[in-house]
């Protein structure tokens, strides 16, 4: 490893999680403006840049301001995790590469990839091994609480602390862990406890919180009850607020160069209607920039949280996931 961004990161370190059809160029871009220290691309497949890697290079593709950016591979062979590695690391040269052993999503999960992996120690150790011997990358690791072993595909139980018991020696950088496990899903109450133990196991690598932070309020009990953690990674609290961080940030009196405002985000502007509609505009154009007609259509589902709880919204909505280009989408918002 020629050099690990995450050890000069200031902390707590915020990250944004990866989340397939979510993190794209557009709204990474979007985050760290706004507060983020570092941004996950979608989850691409080893398998996928094992045999046809072009439309998966095209998923990957990102700006340097954007920086610093991990990508996030998942599947189960490690032969492909060692070709994806060397692929990434000279082609499309990110800062780092993750690998999820902690997506519960049933078609990922059935496949045998993501968290399915967690109670397969021999095979995780040979994944993570074969990333690391192919890239000079940092390596990170992305995994849940647990799993439960109550799911009919799979009935083997184990605790995020086993796993990690059984992985420590191994060269990655960083975790991230979701405080739920398989069986827990979105909505149960996330165990961060788990994440501080597993701190203690790792004490020189980082360790980052994930599920369930929603507001700065939220952040800041995290890391006040476990003060050992190194960060955060923010997710489904980011859907139409990738302020969230530069909030938290605010809420925590951090000081640090603000992207977007050319300011301390301490001191950044309050997120009202009128500012909202702005950030929306300013998602669109850089999808638009990115994508062109294809990101109008994904502006959708982004426009709707971006007015979520506001008066009219319901009726804004309506319009602006029918929209089709710029100008229709900065005309309904005026």
């Amino acid at each position: 490893m020629t050099n690990n961004f995450w050890q000069q990161l200031n902390k707590p370190i915020l990250a944004l999680a990866p989340m397939a059809g979510i993190t794209d160029s557009a709204f990474r871009e979007m985050c760290m403006r706004y507060g983020c220290d570092v941004a996950y691309s979608e989850m691409a497949s080893v398998s996928a840049l094992f045999f046809k890697p072009q439309k998966t290079m095209e998923l990957l593709k990102f700006n340097a301001s954007e920086r610093p950016y991990v990508v996030q591979l998942f599947g189960k062979d490690p032969e492909h995790f060692a070709v994806a590695a060397k692929i990434v690391s000279t082609q499309v040269k990110p800062d780092g590469i993750d690998i999820n052993f902690g997506c519960p999503a049933k078609k990922v999960f059935g496949h045998g990839s993501g968290c399915a992996l967690m109670p397969q120690t021999a095979l995780t150790r040979e994944i993570i091994s074969a990333v690391c011997a192919n890239t000079d990358l940092p390596v990170s690791i992305k995994i849940r609480a647990g799993i439960e072993g109550r799911d009919a595909i799979n009935r083997v139980s184990t605790t995020a602390l086993q796993f990690i018991e059984s992985i420590k020696d191994l060269p990655f950088s960083t975790v991230m862990v979701h405080g739920r496990t398989y069986e827990g899903g979105f909505s149960s109450v996330p165990d961060f406890a788990i994440v501080e133990a597993i701190k203690k196991i790792l004490p020189d690598k980082i360790v980052l919180a994930n599920g369930g932070i929603h507001t700065p309020e939220d952040a800041q009990t995290i890391l006040k009850n476990h003060p050992t953690i190194d960060g955060l990674g923010l997710a489904r609290g980011v859907w139409g607020r990738p302020y969230l961080f530069d909030e938290i940030k605010r809420t925590l009196g951090v000081s640090r160069p603000h992207r977007a405002l050319d300011t301390q985000c301490p001191s950044a502007v309050e997120y009202d209607f009128e500012k909202i509609k702005k950030l929306a505009t300013e998602h669109a154009e850089l999808l638009w920039q990115s994508k062109g007609a294809l990101g109008m259509f994904e502006i959708r589902k982004h426009m709707s949280w971006y007015m979520k709880g506001f008066a009219h919204a319901s009726e804004m909505r309506q319009k602006l996931v029918q929209a089709k280009s710029m100008e229709e989408i900065k005309t309904i918002l005026q």
